[in-house]
């Protein structure tokens, strides 16, 4: 079994954690509170810039073969993610540049930062973001809300476009090659920093 599958084996049960919680069953009913989300927004905002350096950190250490996906990913995040929560925060009245982290957001990030110090290591670290949402959004989008920003974010996550970025950062942990264990620990850390992002301040 390679190691991106030992990891979706191992995320499976933390994915189900994320879909009973009660933010992300609030955005697949389209009936969570305009300020939990408003909330929400802010923190994964805040999120998504240090995301942004995480991928530029791993593509300083990337091999030839892995420099254009991070690049890549990096300005796609920066351009297209950002501008979409940037267009959502107006309608939910969103104050990006006055938020402040929460302490699960500082955490995640904090671990990120600090993980993308090791190629292979970092790899695994951040993909529970991108394998979690992607995985969100398709699941989410078989029985999408009816009101239309929620159903705006469920399809940015259902997008096959994004599901092939995903695949591709799974494939690319397999070929860095990671220890297996210590990707599994990773992963397991990051999926849980998933879970507990829900919990917006």
């Amino acid at each position: 079994m390679s190691i991106s599958a030992r990891l979706h084996a191992i995320g499976h049960p933390l994915l189900q954690a994320q879909l009973g919680h009660a933010t992300v069953r609030g955005i697949g009913r389209g009936d969570l509170p305009e300020a939990v989300f408003r909330s929400w927004l802010e923190q994964d905002y805040l999120f998504l810039l240090d995301y942004v350096r995480v991928f530029a950190r791993l593509a300083w250490q990337a091999p030839d073969g892995h420099l254009g996906d991070l690049v890549d990913l990096a300005h796609t995040t920066f351009h297209d993610e950002l501008s979409l929560h940037r267009s959502m925060s107006a309608e939910f009245g969103a104050d990006l540049e006055g938020a402040v982290k929460g302490p699960a957001c500082a955490a995640y990030t904090a671990f990120l930062l600090e993980s993308a110090a090791s190629y292979a290591e970092g790899l695994a670290a951040l993909y529970p973001c991108m394998w979690g949402y992607s995985n969100l959004g398709r699941i989410l989008a078989e029985n999408p809300p009816k009101e239309p920003r929620y159903r705006a974010w469920v399809d940015t996550y259902a997008d096959p476009g994004f599901a092939a970025l995903t695949a591709r950062i799974g494939q690319m942990i397999d070929e860095a090659g990671p220890d297996p264990d210590r990707a599994e620990e990773l992963f397991t850390e990051g999926m849980m920093h998933e879970l507990a992002f829900w919990d917006v301040p």
